[in-house]
C-alpha cells in the first residue's frame, strides 16, 4: 500500500520501520518542546497523511516514552482517513507526570504509528443475551 505523506520540516527523516520485524514507524518531534510539570504538552510530529478511505492511523507511545516522564494524555491517538488536509499535522498530546520540566528535542522519537484497515459495523441492540456471564472484568485471574 502506498500512502501520501507531507513533512513540514524536510530536514527530519521520513517515518520508517527501524527493523525488519517492526510493526510501527517511529514519529519524531518537529521542534524543541518544553512540557511543564504535571501538565499536557503538544508535540508536532512533522507529518500530514493521506491514507486510503478504509484505513486509519493508530498513534501510540514509544515504549521508552515513560522513561522521559511522559505518557500519551489520550492513551492512543486515532487518525481518520478524512484527517488529510495540507495543514493537518499529527501531534502527540503528552502528559508530564513528573515534578520537573521535560525537554523534547527536535528529531527525538516520541511516538509510533501503525496504519490499519477498518470496517464499520452495524450495531444490533438486544434486550438480553442467551450466553452465560463470564464473571466480570478481569475474571480470568492472574494466571
Amino acid at each position: 500500500m502506498q500512502v501520501k505523506i507531507k513533512r513540514f520540516d524536510k530536514s527530519l527523516a521520513l517515518p520508517a520501520y527501524k527493523t525488519a520485524g517492526a510493526a510501527a514507524m517511529d514519529l519524531m518531534a518537529r521542534g524543541e518542546i518544553r512540557i511543564a510539570p504535571q501538565s499536557v504538552g503538544y508535540i508536532p510530529l512533522n507529518i500530514a497523511l493521506q491514507i486510503p478511505e478504509d484505513y486509519f492511523v493508530l498513534v501510540a507511545a514509544r515504549s521508552s516514552l515513560h522513561q522521559r516522564g511522559l505518557f500519551l494524555a489520550n492513551g492512543i491517538g486515532i487518525g481518520d482517513s478524512d484527517y488529510c488536509g495540507d495543514g493537518d499535522e499529527y501531534r502527540a498530546a503528552v502528559f508530564n507526570f513528573t515534578n520537573q520540566e521535560v525537554l523534547i528535542e527536535k528529531g527525538e522519537r516520541v511516538a509510533q504509528m501503525i496504519i490499519l484497515k477498518r470496517e464499520q459495523v452495524e450495531l444490533l441492540e438486544q434486550d438480553q443475551f442467551e450466553t452465560a456471564d463470564r464473571g466480570g472484568f478481569g475474571s480470568t485471574g492472574r494466571h
